[in-house]
């Protein structure tokens, strides 16, 4: 935009026809949309811009407040602006659609289409579209991966940015609970909720991130990390320097071409196991809530905070829509068990009994104590030295979920395709407040991509006329 080679309204006319006939998925078109970009194009043209995000199109997920002519309605007809797209809009940014999620952020239904959502319907990757995007993200995520716009913000409970991101060959970044403020989305968890940015760039990424970040008096931990976050996070984008002398702690086998290069760069990669892994990752290997006794779980802590007064009234509409939200098992293919979550979190009614606490506390200190931290501290291959970073590519996502249930920062950069040629990731892991050396790694391991494959892999569209439900999610039930 800085080189005026396409003006904003331009930009905006040209999305919306993509969108239309390519993803009928991303919708609800910001009726100001062309109203506010031809509003920047003036103040351009007389020299003045409003921050770094000036003129750049963007969407926020259907679970984000925008304070304009668009709803919030997390996906479901049931429910027909605030900080982060305020934010957003002070630096310039125009927002251009609500793209679709998995309908109320993959929390209703144990067994569920990633991607589905009674409104819209089913999303899908731009590298397969018989496949789901795998996510409650997943069209922020696809908005991004098919190049219809730069940036796009979303929530993450526990593995909706990262997973997604990951297999769609863009960046994600889940910053830690605090560092963005989480008021005006529709919650899952104020444990666990996080608002990051999705991107094809780092660059881009951090900038949004930039742009979003700060204290906001209707989300109390925003100012709680007030004295822990950095004003300037763009300063750690130094390329493959940022790899030299840096020490990873690898739990799982990755892409050998890229680690190689990461070498060459002069990091240093080790094995290593989590302390807590036997006792968070279900014994399928699988990403699962569900781990443990209840004073244990991580649903014990989700079925507390996700609980709203008005729950009643989603419950009731599912029952008299069954047909489009798929209330009971066997109504909608969507939702083979229909809304079996929801219902045990509203017997539940949101009570922050002793049994909730201790699995809060246990959580806590397993995941980090026992868990992230103490990995990071102690590499016992090289004399108790430390490590800069905990690094995976991990598509089942047991280890994304430990640093969710810590509530600990990651970030995800793609660095290549599997034999059936989908996008495959690497995540970086650190402590809270540790996004800066994240962003530093990242950007080098992204540097190190570029080099040895030419760049993050381009949508291919396979099976572009699908019309299938991909039904991937399954949470085991107890």
């Amino acid at each position: 935009m800085a080189g005026h080679s396409l003006k904003s309204k331009r930009k905006m006319l040209y999305i919306t026809d993509r969108l239309t006939d390519l993803f009928e998925q991303l919708w609800t078109t910001d009726a100001d949309a062309l109203e506010k970009a031809t509003e920047v194009d003036a103040e351009r043209e007389e020299g003045k811009t409003r921050g770094p995000l000036h003129g750049i199109p963007l969407m926020a997920k259907d679970n984000m407040a925008s304070k304009d002519k668009m709803e919030i309605t997390s996906g479901s007809w049931a429910t027909m602006g605030r900080f982060v797209v305020s934010k957003l809009r002070e630096s310039g940014a125009i927002s251009l659609r609500q793209p679709n999620l998995s309908e109320w952020t993959s929390m209703r239904s144990y067994w569920y289409s990633d991607g589905f959502s009674a409104r819209v319907d089913q999303i899908r990757s731009p590298y397969d579209l018989s496949k789901s995007p795998f996510g409650s993200c997943g069209g922020s995520i696809v908005a991004v991966a098919a190049n219809l716009v730069p940036l796009t913000c979303g929530t993450e409970t526990d593995g909706s940015i990262i997973g997604p991101a990951q297999i769609n060959a863009i960046v994600g970044i889940k910053p830690t609970p605090g560092l963005t403020s989480r008021n005006g989305i529709i919650p899952a968890s104020l444990s666990f909720d996080t608002v990051g940015l999705m991107a094809r760039t780092l660059a881009d990424a951090v900038i949004g991130m930039e742009a979003i970040m700060g204290e906001d008096g209707r989300d109390p931990l925003t100012k709680l990390s007030s004295v822990r976050r950095e004003s300037n996070y763009s300063q750690y984008l130094n390329g493959k320097a940022g790899l030299k002398g840096a020490r990873f702690a690898l739990p799982k086998e990755l892409v050998e071409k890229i680690f190689e290069g990461m070498k060459q760069a002069g990091a240093e990669i080790l094995e290593m196991d989590y302390p807590c892994a036997e006792d968070r990752i279900a014994p399928n290997g699988k990403w699962d809530w569900d781990v443990g006794t209840a004073s244990r779980r991580e649903f014990t802590v989700l079925q507390t905070e996700i609980y709203n007064r008005k729950f009643e009234d989603i419950l009731e509409y599912n029952i008299e829509n069954t047909g489009s939200e798929g209330a009971n098992a066997g109504d909608h293919p969507a939702f083979p068990t229909g809304h079996d979550i929801f219902q045990k979190i509203a017997d539940h009614r949101g009570v922050e009994d002793q049994e909730y606490k201790d699995a809060l506390a246990y959580i806590r200190r397993m995941t980090r104590d026992e868990g992230i931290d103490a990995v990071l501290a102690n590499g016992p291959e090289r004399g108790n030295k430390s490590f800069d970073a905990i690094i995976l590519s991990d598509r089942r996502l047991v280890g994304q979920q430990i640093a969710a249930q810590a509530g600990y920062p990651t970030i995800t950069v793609s660095i290549g395709v599997d034999k059936d040629s989908m996008p495959v990731g690497v995540t970086l892991q650190q402590s809270a407040w540790k996004e800066g050396i994240l962003i530093k790694l990242a950007h080098g391991i992204e540097c190190v991509r570029d080099e040895v494959l030419g760049g993050r892999p381009l949508p291919r569209y396979v099976d572009h006329l699908a019309k299938n439900i991909p039904i991937g999610r399954k949470h085991v039930k107890l």
